[in-house]
């Protein structure tokens, strides 16, 4: 899980799910690990591959909307972050047992995609990546205007709203060149950390969700209280 989080800057957050996809049916887990174990792994995805423009959406908006260059984000939240990814990894350890009667596993519904149906997926995100930019783009007088005044405790807080949004969607309507390393930081950490509560708020909750067969309760039950305690952890070491 922990390298699936490292990882997936590179081999992009689509990748990574699928394989997350892949390793939960190989684990043979209960429905209760099974949920528990992909909750954390998209957590740990979604964090991990904001760190280059590769990784995810939400990391090419923001690199192309700051302007900035391709290891920006590295420097900006890789401390945050890489702590944060062994952090989950340690508490999947904790948490995900394996079931002792092999009766109790939850049995995956894995559907095989063809070469065409992956390079059909690669344009739709293409697609809307670019979307996103030019949305982006529409909306730099109203950021200017009024969002980069708000103080940095309140943009990390407004963006708990990415948890039922795609966290993509924000970048491209909040990030400005104008805004400060410390606003750019507290804007994109309630972003990705929020965005792994409930399963359409990233990619990768909703293509594990969808192939593993994790209902919108299942996810919340455990996902929200998680986000919550990551996201209170987090504001603090950001004040």
């Amino acid at each position: 899980m922990i390298t699936l989080g490292l990882v997936s800057s590179i081999i992009t957050a689509i990748i990574s799910s699928l394989l997350l996809v892949a390793i939960v049916t190989s684990m043979r887990l209960d429905t209760k690990s099974t949920v528990r174990y992909v909750v954390l792994s998209c957590f740990s995805i979604g964090l991990g591959a904001s760190l280059t423009p590769v990784g995810e959406p939400v990391a090419t908006i923001a690199i192309n909307k700051l302007g900035e260059d391709f290891f920006y984000l590295i420097h900006l939240l890789g401390p945050i972050i890489i702590p944060l990814i062994i952090l989950l990894g340690i508490l999947a350890a904790i948490l995900v047992k394996k079931p002792k009667d092999l009766h109790e596993f939850r049995e995956a519904q894995i559907n095989n995609e063809t070469y065409e149906e992956v390079l059909y997926r690669g344009i739709k995100i293409y697609l809307f990546v670019m979307g996103l930019t030019l949305l982006g783009s529409g909306f730099k007088t109203v950021i200017d205007l009024y969002i980069i005044h708000l103080n940095t405790p309140l943009l990390y807080w407004i963006n708990t709203v990415s948890a039922v949004l795609d966290n993509a969607t924000l970048a491209a309507a909040e990030m400005s060149p104008q805004m400060g390393d410390q606003k750019v930081r507290a804007v994109l950490l309630g972003l990705l950390i929020s965005g792994g509560m409930l399963i359409p708020g990233n990619i990768p909750n909703i293509i594990a969700a969808n192939k593993l067969g994790i209902s919108s309760k299942e996810w919340a039950h455990f996902g929200v209280p998680v986000g919550l305690v990551i996201m209170m952890i987090i504001f603090a070491f950001l004040l």
